[in-house]
């Protein structure tokens, strides 16, 4: 019987879901439904003092907002010490981990003389093989693993290959601090065993960390999980991301009006690709995501072509949906309430039919919202200062004129009705139809950049374009 698949997303609340964690969370979530397995998520918090309730909030909802969703409930790895500490008291038992009454001073002599001997400034196995009668009164130990000391430690990484350290680069690693605190490799190692995790899917500034779970792992005789260590995320110029290339909380990204569909498909993109393709389904990366596809090289991030996949998501999702993002991305962005509080039936209404027009020139939701702008204004009008230099003399006389001619439509109001009569009021004046659309633009919308004009008139419906049309002729 095969081993069902079960990868876990393991963040520190410690701040926000950066970028790069949530690429690790999306590879963790499309490996586990590419195989029909699970992806759990576990809270690493035993860092108390850098924890925070409000982190562990933002992680969630980051990964919420993505639609990375776990299988089960959330573990908090400091609500597990008992079971940590089980482990390491297990390994002294066997003889395989041991009680260090080393001070702070005795490390720091330790570490001082390796480095004058040209070694590396690890522990020198001081109390390795001490009589426990030696150890000086009143003196809280922490405990050590007994590290093997000769041969070898390799891993067979999913990306990076077969990786190998020598085991005399690596010193016994404190597993309990003095005060009976867990230390984080420790911690990682019981907490995979238990959560029966078979795949360790994180980044490669993890990799040295994988050499000393699986002296962990083997002390423990439990089975180590595959790992796969992906690169970090760089940012355009090839160096570290930093926040000036966007390394930023995930939320940051929802509040610049990107949409998580789009996000998904361009963190994916971020390191593990599908042949030529750029943009896919979330159910086709689930059908194509592996392991070996994943590049050993670091990816690097790039704005522009994180906003070129979100304008085709904007393009070809259905207009309905996306009036739906926009009311779900209202309260997060300043002044956003006030909008929302407009949204009626009817406003509503108009939004979508607005929609079609507005997303033939948006990147973003928020460009949406901008465009969108004009629904939310009340007469009179504020002008900008562009739309004010329109609405000169001529421009006024052009609106006094087209008005009754709008007023004049029979049947239904249409952006078909409504176009043929302006067009059909401007070939009657001998007017180019731009010098008709300006002042129209900026009376119905108090800009002088809109959606099609006509689409506008169809939105606003008759009553509210004539309004606004005369306002603007009377000046």
């Amino acid at each position: 019987m095969t081993t069902p698949v079960i990868t876990r997303f393991a963040p520190s609340p410690t701040g926000f879901l950066h970028i790069g964690g949530a690429r690790t969370a999306l590879f963790n979530w499309l490996f586990a439904r590419h195989h029909s397995g699970k992806m759990l998520l576990r809270i690493e918090d035993t860092d108390r003092a850098r924890s925070s309730e409000a982190a562990v909030d933002a992680i969630l909802e980051g990964l919420d907002w993505l639609g990375l969703d776990a299988d089960e409930e959330p573990v908090f790895q400091f609500s597990r010490a008992d079971a940590h500490r089980a482990a390491a008291e297990r390994l002294v038992a066997e003889g395989k981990a041991y009680k260090c009454y080393c001070s702070q001073e005795e490390l720091t002599e330790m570490r001082e003389k390796a480095r004058a001997e040209g070694r590396p400034p690890g522990y020198d196995g001081h109390w390795r093989d001490r009589d426990p009668a030696d150890a000086p009164a009143g003196v809280d130990p922490v405990i050590r693993l007994k590290a093997p000391q000769e041969g070898e430690t390799t891993i067979h990484d999913r990306v990076q290959g077969e990786v190998t350290w020598s085991n005399d680069q690596l010193d016994d690693l404190i597993l309990l601090r003095s005060d009976g605190t867990p230390t984080y490799m420790l911690s990682v190692v019981v907490d995979d065993h238990d959560m029966n995790i078979t795949h360790v899917i994180r980044g490669d500034d993890h990799l040295t960390n994988a050499a000393r779970q699986t002296q962990i792992f083997n002390a423990l005789g439990w089975e180590t999980p595959e790992f796969a260590h992906i690169p970090l995320i760089h940012g355009p110029d090839g160096a570290k991301l930093s926040k000036r290339h966007g390394a930023l909380g995930v939320d940051a990204y929802r509040d610049m009006g990107y949409l998580p569909e789009a996000m998904r498909n361009y963190l994916a993109r971020l390191g593990w690709s599908h042949g030529d393709d750029e943009i896919f389904s979330t159910d086709q990366m689930i059908e194509w995501f592996e392991l070996d596809a994943i590049g050993k090289a670091p990816a690097r991030f790039d704005f522009a072509k994180l906003e070129s996949v979100n304008y085709t998501y904007l393009r070809n999702k259905d207009d309905a949906a996306l009036v739906e993002d926009v009311i779900n991305l209202l309260p997060h962005l300043e002044g956003g309430n006030d909008i929302l509080a407009q949204i009626d039936d009817t406003r509503k209404a108009q939004l979508t039919a607005a929609m079609s027009g507005l997303k033939e020139r948006a990147k973003t939701l928020c460009d949406l919202i901008t465009g969108a702008g004009f629904l939310f204004v009340e007469r009179p009008l504020p002008m900008d200062e562009k739309a004010a230099k329109v609405l000169n003399d001529d421009a006024r006389q052009v609106l006094a004129g087209i008005a009754p001619a709008l007023e004049a439509i029979s049947g239904e109001w249409s952006l078909e009705t409504v176009e043929q009569a302006v067009r059909d009021f401007a070939d009657a004046q001998d007017l180019k139809l731009g010098k008709v659309a300006q002042p129209l633009r900026a009376a119905l919308t108090g800009t002088s950049t809109s959606p099609g004009i006509f689409d506008v008139l169809a939105v606003l419906g008759p009553d509210e374009s004539v309004a606004r049309i005369r306002d603007q002729a009377a000046g």
